[in-house]
């Protein structure tokens, strides 16, 4: 379906990219009457793993029976991908006419000059988003931070409860080189008094966290060598594969573990409720298996080295005798670093090009892959690319990008 002309209009702000800061947001917020207030939220945030632990904690908490709205990005196919109410993405008609009462406010802020620009695309869809759980009367909202913390679109919630899942090397430019300064950027979701759930990461890290967590007075729940935890996860057959699935999901549990013991806010999510969570949540593109002239591919949206790490780690339990890799990245990605991840599982590559701006030329691609010594070659177009792949005797799997996942997987199942 087309999108009506208030959602183009949103697309069209893709062209002023990144820009961090909340007072947009809090101007937007205000102007529609602060939607992000008609409901509890659950703030997650993450290099890796914050969009499975939001479709773990979504679905659970609509098995307890509470009507929830997620949150999430980027979006695979559709951008209704991002704004899934009860379980479902949102229907067209119900986005334009947010995206008509966001464009609005937009337009009263600039004519007021209380926004001296216009918003990015990512804090105009926050802003929908907030706007279309407020219309649904959702019990809960689960929440994905975009990028970083402190100064994320996101971040203008005051949560119930959140999470940081993981902090590895990603987004240097925006969020700093080093692991500490990375964890202060998205420690800045830690709220006064707010519960703060954190997942197994670098000591480094975890310290910049628990000193900002006490810093705040914000009760701090480590996952990371808890015992008992563990075996609660292990006895749960974890829906998403993959071990980094497990991590994810005590950081999952945590939560549910949270909400469920605060009655100020009457989300309780009974143990079957978390369980079923953790055994149903669909989180597409993360170690998907789809079918394709009588092959089997699988997806995966790794995107920086900690994702081609944990994609590595699977194949080689999985496919120990090497896959044929479909490669494609981002220009601002430490491409070099995300394929020497993945080199010992990789048996051949075949480098192609996302269809977006923003992506490296498989031509680029092809020399990096190939000092990396891999037997690399290259094609432009993804599906050439894949249909190349499985001409040949190994598994094949499609990463490095969302956006390559995302176009590959929209055209094999057209």
């Amino acid at each position: 379906m087309t999108p009506g002309p208030a959602t183009q209009f949103l697309f069209s702000l893709e062209r002023f990219g990144m820009k961090f800061g909340l007072a947009n947001m809090a101007a937007l917020c205000d102007a529609l009457g602060h939607p992000e207030r008609a409901y509890p939220s659950i703030l997650i945030a993450g290099t890796n793993g914050k969009g499975s632990v939001a479709a773990m904690v979504d679905t659970a908490l609509r098995a307890a029976g509470h009507s929830t709205g997620r949150y999430t990005s980027p979006h695979l196919h559709r951008l209704e991908e991002r704004f899934t109410i009860g379980g479902r993405e949102v229907e067209t008609g119900r986005l334009e006419a947010s995206a008509v009462r966001v464009r609005a406010a937009i337009d009263g802020l600039l004519a007021s000059r209380r926004l001296e620009a216009l918003p990015t695309f990512f804090e105009s869809t926050t802003a929908v988003a907030f706007d279309l759980f407020r219309e649904s009367h959702v019990d809960a909202a689960v929440l994905e931070v975009g990028l970083g913390g402190r100064l994320d679109a996101t971040n203008v919630v005051t949560p119930v409860a959140c999470a940081i899942v993981s902090i590895d090397f990603d987004h240097q430019a925006q969020l700093g080189h080093t692991l500490a300064s990375i964890a202060a950027e998205k420690a800045g979701i830690i709220k006064p008094g707010v519960p703060v759930v954190c997942g197994a990461m670098p000591p480094e890290a975890m310290d910049v966290i628990a000193r900002t967590a006490a810093e705040r007075g914000a009760p701090l729940v480590a996952t990371a060598e808890d015992g008992a935890l563990a075996a609660r996860v292990a006895a749960i057959p974890i829906a998403l594969a993959g071990a980094h699935q497990r991590l994810n999901a005590a950081v999952a549990l945590r939560l549910l573990d949270i909400l469920d013991a605060d009655a100020r806010h009457d989300l309780r999510v009974g143990e079957d409720a978390r369980r079923t969570g953790l055994m149903t949540a669909e989180w597409p593109g993360r170690l998907e298996t789809i079918q394709y002239q009588g092959h089997t591919l699988l997806l995966d949206a790794a995107h920086n080295p900690a994702g081609a790490r944990a994609l590595a780690s699977y194949l080689l339990d999985t496919s120990p005798g090497g896959v044929t890799l479909v490669f494609g990245a981002m220009k601002d990605k430490a491409v070099a670093d995300m394929l020497r991840e993945l080199r010992p599982a990789a048996a051949a590559i075949v480098c192609t090009t996302a269809p977006t701006p923003r992506a490296m030329p498989a031509a680029d691609l092809l020399p990096i892959a190939r000092s990396l010594g891999l037997a690399a070659t290259a094609d432009d177009d993804p599906l050439a690319a894949v249909d190349r792949a499985i001409s040949g005797p190994r598994p094949v799997v499609v990463a490095g990008s969302i956006f390559l996942v995302g176009a590959v997987r929209e055209r094999v199942l057209a």
